[in-house]
């Protein structure tokens, strides 16, 4: 159900590597599509997901497990694939049943040499909405902005603020590594590389994410 309401806008990100705390080691580079998973060979063997999140009524949903990519057009009546661990919504996350927690590390790479892992008070779940999940902007100069009931993070969302008191609004990353908890209790640290493309158009993520060994 899609409702017209007044509100501002909200946001978030993410990388996989093994190595004490980290494991998912990726041994040569490879890039299996435009869009999705892309493996690249670095001294720390990160991995990246590379998504298009530009599109208000779309939301793309990201398995780690099996390294896949799957965009849903939610006003189409498409349906969320059997398996995601976490989904992205223009800059909106939310997680499949599972919780994300932001640490004080700035890089995976410092994250990975703490050898910990936010407590479980840290972590927050998902909470339903009315007026976060915007799918129409079109009506926007007259205060008239259409949102989506759903769920979202509002944790993992913290990786972006964008602040739409001014025009054009103005994008702020946190810079922070954030941790997924899955459903399944699988645990992934999250780094937003960049929000958008070469040619500045938002919405183009570059998203860094790493195997958390516990």
């Amino acid at each position: 159900m899609l409702l017209p309401v007044i509100t501002g806008m909200a946001a978030m990100l993410f990388t996989s590597c093994e190595d004490g705390l980290l494991k998912g080691l990726y041994d040569e580079a490879q890039e299996k599509s435009e869009y999705g998973f892309i493996r690249t060979e670095t001294m720390n063997s990160h991995g990246s997901v590379y998504i298009n999140s530009s599109v208000y009524t779309q939301w793309v949903y990201i398995d780690f497990a099996n390294e896949e990519t799957v965009t849903v057009d939610m006003t189409a009546g498409e349906e969320a694939p059997a398996g995601w661990d976490m989904a992205v919504h223009r800059y909106d996350t939310k997680t499949n049943g599972g919780s994300a927690a932001m640490t004080e590390y700035t890089s995976v790479e410092d994250f990975a040499a703490s050898g910990t892992v936010p407590s479980a008070e840290a972590f927050t779940e998902d909470i339903w909405t009315e007026d976060v999940i915007a799918t129409d902007m079109s009506g926007m100069m007259d205060g008239n902005i259409v949102y989506a009931e759903d769920w979202y993070n509002p944790e993992l969302s913290l990786w972006l603020d964008v602040d739409t008191s001014t025009m054009p609004p103005v994008y702020t990353m946190s810079d922070k590594v954030f941790v997924l908890k899955t459903a399944d209790g699988r645990m992934y640290a999250l780094k937003l590389e960049n929000y958008m493309n070469s040619a500045a158009d938002k919405g183009y993520m570059t998203i860094q994410y790493m195997t958390v060994s516990r």
